[in-house]
Parts: C-alpha cells; sequence; structure tokens
C-alpha cells in the first residue's frame, strides 16, 4: 500500500542512495584498513582482515538504520544546507561509536586509528555523496547554460541570496545570475555566493550590457515605497523583464523564493507606501449591522462589499441593476464568507416603487451609494440617462432611506463633480447638492418638505405617499470625493494593457491629460473609514497624492511589458473626448479644507446655496429628464453653477491650475 502511494521518482533516488551507502560503507572500512598500513594491500595482517570481513554486514545495516533515522533518505539535498550537513556528521559519529563497541562486544581486533580513519572517509564520501547533486546543478547553471537568461538582482541582502539559492538549486527556476546591486558602499566590489556585487543602482544600464542581463529581480522588500519606485524607473530605461518581491512581510514569513516574485505592476510606480486605515473604527462601525451596497457589483461596489464582508456586518445586502455583475459578486462572498447573511437583489435605483420596498422589507443601518453610471463620454451622448440614474436615482434612494430609519448614508462621488465640464460630472454635483438638501432639512426638523418625485403622473397614488411620515428622522447624509482608481471598469489602465496585448497603438486622448490614482483597495478603505466620521452633511475629499500624466503612465505600462514605446508600440493622440478635462480637481475654489483623525480624509467645506430653490428645480429637471428634453443640459447650467461644457472655462488649456498642478511631488508623471 506504501509503495503505491509513493512515487516513483522518490522510490528510485531511496533506492539508488541505498545502494550507493552499501559501496560507501564497505570502502571506508577497507580504505580505513588500507590507508592504515600505508596503503600497502600486502602489509594488512590477515587477523585485520577477516574481523573486518565478518563485521562488514552487522556494520552495513547498522549504519544503514543509523542514516534512516537521521532522515538521510528524505531530505531535500538539492537545497540542503547546514542542518543537513550536521545530521550526516552526526550520523557517521553514531555509527563509528556503534563499531567500535560492536566489534569489541565481538572480540574482532583492529588497530584503533582504523575507526578513525573509517569515520572520516565515511563521513566525507556522505557528504560528497549528498552534495553532489546540488553541487553539479549549481555549477551547470552558473556556467553551463550560456543560452539561459541571465538575471541582475537588485539587492545583496538575505532576500537576495535566497532568490540566487534558489535559482541555483531548483530545476524549475531557468536562468542563472550574472550579478548583484547594491547601495551599500561596503558590499560593492565583493561577491555573494560567487556572485559579484557590481554596483549600485544607477549602474544598472552598464551593467546590463556588460552582463548580457536580460532579466532583473528586485529583490528590496523592506525598502520605502518612494524607493522602489526610483529603482523601478531606473529599470525600466535597460528593457529587461521586471520582477519584484512584493514586500517585507515575505522575509518576516520566511516566504522567499522565485515563486513569489511578480511582475511590475503599474501600482508599484506611484512611488508612495499602500494606504493604510484604522481597522479598528471601520470593524466597530460596520459590524452587526445591516448594510445596503447600491451598485454593488460594480468596481467600486463590488469592492466595497468585499470589504464590508470581511468586518463581519449582521447582513449585507447587494442592489444591482446588472444581474452578471450582481451573481459574480454573490458566488465571490459566498465562497470566501460563508457564514455570512448575503442578500443579493437586482433592480434599478431609478424604480420607486423597488427600492423602496428594499428599504421596508431588509431595514438597512448603513447605505453605501454606489450606483451611477460614470462612463463620461457615453452619458455625453445621453444626457437624459445621466440626469435620470445619477441625479434622480440618488434622491430616491436617499429618500427610501430617510423613510425607513437609516442611519448612515454615504454617497460615492467624483473628483469630475468640481467644476464640471461633462453632464457625468454635473449629475455627481446634483448628487451631492442632494445629500446635502437632505441633510439641510433634517437638521432645520423639516424633511416634510423634501418633494416624492416621482417619473410618472400616475404614481401619485403610489405606495410612497401611503405611508406615515415618520416622527424623529435622524439619517446622515455625507460623501466621498476621489479621483480614478487604478483597474475600474472604466480605467484607462485594463484598456491599456489590452492594446499592448493585441500590438497597439495604444491610444492617449492628450499628451499632456494628468489625473489622480488610487486602488480600489486603498479608496474604498478610505471610503469606508470616513464614513465612522460622518455627522452629516460633509463632503470628504480623500488625499489621492499628486497627480499622474497618463502619457507617461501609458508608456511605462509599455515599458513594463518588454516593449518600447513608438518602436514596438506606437503611442498615438485622439483629441480629448466629449467634456473631457486635461486635468481634474479636487475642491473647487469656494471651498476649504478642515481635517480629519486620517491625513489623507479632509472634509470640504460647503458651498451654500438655497436648498427649497434647488429642490423645486430638481423636480423641474426629472420632468425634462423623462421626456428626454433636448435642452437638458441648459437647464443642468442653471442648477450647478460650477458647470461649463469643455472649452468654456479652459479645460483644454494648462493655465495656472495645471501647472500648480505638476509643479508639485509627482507621481509618474516625472
Amino acid at each position: 500500500m506504501f509503495e503505491k502511494m509513493m512515487p516513483r521518482d522518490k522510490k528510485f533516488r531511496m533506492v539508488v542512495l541505498l545502494l550507493v551507502d552499501i559501496c560507501v560503507i564497505q570502502f571506508s572500512s577497507f580504505m580505513g584498513l588500507w590507508m592504515r598500513f600505508d596503503m600497502r594491500l600486502q602489509s594488512i595482517p590477515e587477523n585485520y582482515r577477516m574481523a573486518a570481513v565478518k563485521y562488514a554486514i552487522p556494520y552495513t545495516l547498522i549504519t544503514l538504520v543509523i542514516f534512516y533515522v537521521f532522515r538521510m533518505y528524505s531530505s531535500m539535498w538539492s537545497v540542503a544546507g547546514v542542518r543537513e550537513a550536521c545530521h550526516i556528521v552526526f550520523a557517521c559519529v553514531l555509527t563509528s561509536l556503534c563499531q567500535i563497541a560492536g566489534m569489541t562486544m565481538l572480540q574482532l581486533n583492529v588497530p584503533r586509528s582504523y575507526f578513525a580513519i573509517s569515520f572520516i572517509i565515511l563521513t566525507g564520501c556522505e557528504g560528497l555523496v549528498r552534495l553532489s547533486y546540488r553541487i553539479y546543478r549549481s555549477l551547470f547553471k552558473r556556467y553551463g547554460e550560456v543560452s539561459e537568461s541571465r538575471i541582475l538582482i537588485v539587492g545583496a541582502g538575505t532576500s537576495g541570496s535566497i532568490i540566487l539559492k534558489e535559482i541555483e538549486t531548483s530545476q524549475f527556476a531557468h536562468g542563472r545570475v550574472a550579478c548583484f546591486v547594491d547601495d551599500d558602499k561596503n558590499k560593492i566590489g565583493k561577491f555573494l555566493n560567487g556572485v559579484p556585487i557590481a554596483g549600485n543602482r544607477y549602474d544598472m544600464p552598464q551593467l546590463v550590457e556588460k552582463y548580457k542581463v536580460d532579466k532583473i529581480y528586485v529583490a528590496a522588500p523592506s525598502a520605502p515605497a518612494k524607493e522602489i519606485k526610483k529603482i523601478l524607473e531606473i529599470c525600466r530605461e535597460t528593457n529587461c523583464q521586471l520582477k519584484i518581491l512584493p514586500g517585507i512581510f515575505q522575509l518576516l514569513n520566511g516566504d522567499v523564493s522565485v515563486s513569489k516574485l511578480r511582475e511590475v505592476q503599474i501600482e508599484d510606480l506611484l512611488g508612495r507606501d499602500p494606504i493604510r486605515v484604522n481597522l479598528d473604527e471601520i470593524m466597530g462601525y460596520v459590524s452587526n449591522k445591516v448594510i445596503l451596497v447600491t451598485g454593488g457589483g460594480g468596481s467600486i461596489g463590488s469592492e466595497l462589499c468585499r470589504q464590508i464582508a470581511g468586518h463581519k456586518p449582521a447582513q449585507l445586502i447587494v442592489f444591482d441593476i446588472y444581474e452578471n455583475n450582481a451573481y459574480d459578486i454573490q458566488q465571490e462572498l459566498k465562497k470566501k464568507y460563508p457564514d455570512l447573511d448575503l442578500v443579493v437583489l437586482v433592480g434599478s435605483i431609478r424604480d420607486s416603487r423597488r427600492i423602496n420596498a428594499v428599504f421596508e422589507t431588509y431595514r438597512p443601518e448603513v447605505v453605501y451609494h454606489a450606483a451611477a453610471h460614470k462612463h463620461v463620454p457615453l452619458m455625453e451622448d445621453s444626457p437624459c440617462e445621466s440626469i435620470k440614474n445619477n441625479a434622480i436615482g440618488t434622491y430616491k434612494t436617499a429618500y427610501a432611506a430617510m423613510m425607513n430609519g437609516c442611519q448612515r448614508f454615504v454617497l460615492i462621488s467624483t473628483d469630475k463633480a468640481v467644476n464640471p465640464t461633462n453632464i457625468m460630472g454635473a449629475s455627481k454635483r446634483l448628487c451631492e447638492m442632494i445629500i446635502q438638501s437632505f441633510d439641510r432639512m433634517i437638521k432645520e426638523g423639516t424633511p416634510e418638505k423634501l418633494p416624492i418625485l416621482y417619473a410618472h403622473a400616475d404614481d401619485e397614488d403610489g405606495a410612497m405617499v401611503q405611508q406615515k411620515f415618520p416622527k424623529d428622522i435622524k439619517t446622515e447624509f455625507v460623501a466621498v470625493r476621489f479621483g480614478n482608481v487604478l483597474g475600474s471598469n472604466g480605467s484607462v489602465i485594463p484598456l491599456f494593457k489590452k492594446q499592448i496585448e493585441e500590438g497597439g497603438p495604444v491610444t492617449v486622448t492628450h499628451p499632456d491629460i494628468i489625473r489622480y490614482f488610487m486602488t480600489i483597495p486603498e479608496a474604498v478603505s478610505l471610503v469606508l473609514q470616513a464614513g465612522t466620521y460622518a455627522h452629516g452633511g460633509e463632503i470628504f475629499v480623500l488625499d489621492m497624492g499628486s497627480p499622474v500624466k497618463i502619457d507617461t503612465l501609458a508608456r511605462n505600462l509599455i515599458k513594463l511589458s518588454g516593449l518600447k514605446p513608438d518602436i514596438d508600440i506606437k503611442v498615438e493622440y485622439t483629441g480629448l473626448r466629449p467634456g473631457e478635462k486635461l486635468y481634474e480637481e479636487k475642491l473647487m475654489a469656494e471651498e476649504g479644507l478642515k481635517k480629519t483623525r486620517n491625513e489623507l480624509i479632509h472634509i470640504g467645506c460647503p458651498i451654500p446655496f438655497e436648498v427649497e430653490a434647488f429642490l423645486k428645480e430638481l423636480e423641474t429637471l426629472m420632468g425634462m429628464a423623462y421626456i428626454n428634453a433636448d435642452n437638458i443640459r441648459e437647464k443642468v447650467a442653471e442648477i450647478v453653477k460650477t458647470y461649463h461644457p469643455a472649452g468654456e472655462h479652459g479645460s483644454e488649456k494648462k493655465g495656472e491650475v495645471y501647472e500648480k498642478l505638476l509643479g508639485g511631488k509627482s507621481g509618474l508623471h516625472q
């Protein structure tokens, strides 16, 4: 049974080692006598020869048993180290002691020096046998396979040493290390396991040429993100394939290997450390609460669901109009959190009856409102749909939340709402004004003045009108505003990657266009934490660092793919799309900033506006949207005073604001 379970190659290796050991044991016994008598066979006395022959079989069996006990037939000798070497020595010492005791008990006389010589020969031969395969692979990979990849390792520390060791010993790691680079001056010019530490990071372009390097492994997990970014920028000049160790936790866990090296990602080039949030604050607020996420199948909404699910809510309700997206996140969460009370519903936030029924049935305590149309050019062609979904849909959802005792309503907004040049951005600014209106009315004690907005005239006898108006409404309405996120459905990153895979060209709208970037998990973590700071009416603004040139981002992606921009992959400029700005802003000129406990989360001071007048205009706007009025943009411009269609407020001009943005400490654009 055991034999059937044992892999054939493993069984074969064990049999080979047993046969070799038998030969080595007899060889060491013979050599002990031979060398004792000056390597002259005829000089060995007959009684000594007979003693060795009589004890040959017991000596062999005892030695094999001892070797088995010391796991000399189950160790991975291809990666053997000091521990395995000690096992060999200890096993041979015990074998020699047993040999002395056994021959003494059987009165088999041999010279005392025989035991010492036999021990030395046995130990040496066993060590050579065990380590021969490793030595062979190391020498062969270092000097024999000139056609294999030549690797430069950045970082001649612990991680670099481990990576080198695995490359030289593993049959799965193809290539050989040509040299190291390290910024420690004391290491330069020395050798690490026979490989030269040839220079520092700034010498890499020359060293790549000198050593004919085609791969660079960055093994500096403890280096700050800014330093990693600088190293990667130098690496990109070489056109070598790049791989990197994820982080210092690999060292702490002892989890450093070639398999843990990953392709360099665009996030590595942002030049900042990953954003961290206070998980205790989030846990304390979200846990044991009924949470509703609208647009829960989208890029932001689905990540909200993932992170909320990890904080043990009493119930998580995913609401989305796209059943495929809803199904995907449902299956993912059910697999990862089998004990989660998960409800997945399909429906539209534009449907008053449907969204109200959801709130009446499940009574969510916290709502994260991520449902929205967000693709700028598409919304420019369908402006009424942007208003119906984003603005009116938000109003209906907020109203249902207020009427059904929701504690907090968090709107996911965008920096495109600041001085918008497109209808999508203007609709999101309307959303911000809506939640500020709800907050104002509640605090003034006049929520009944909020109109019930219906899409059709025959809805006047609808269910919402018939329900009793709550006496004590305490719903807190807030918004969180941030820029672009890497990898979202509307992000340029997936588009650029697809274009590169197809051989190009990579299309950039304008050579000077810049954007703020953050990863989806980072943005969502900050959204969750911002929600814990809410008291009602705030517009939280996330600090996304310095802006990034899209052109530079596209070119970096091409380089990270091992290709050359404008040579292997062309970069083409297609012109700004309808409603597109050269740069996005996080605040309007009228807004100031207040600090929070998190230095990356700020509060924008609200811009005053007449709430009752706004609500009347919003009702009119809804009517225009549902009849698909051609002059919808003009009406939006009357309500959102900061809305100017692209071109009217200098969006395609660089101007003072643009130069100021690029003048700060930036990320990829440098």
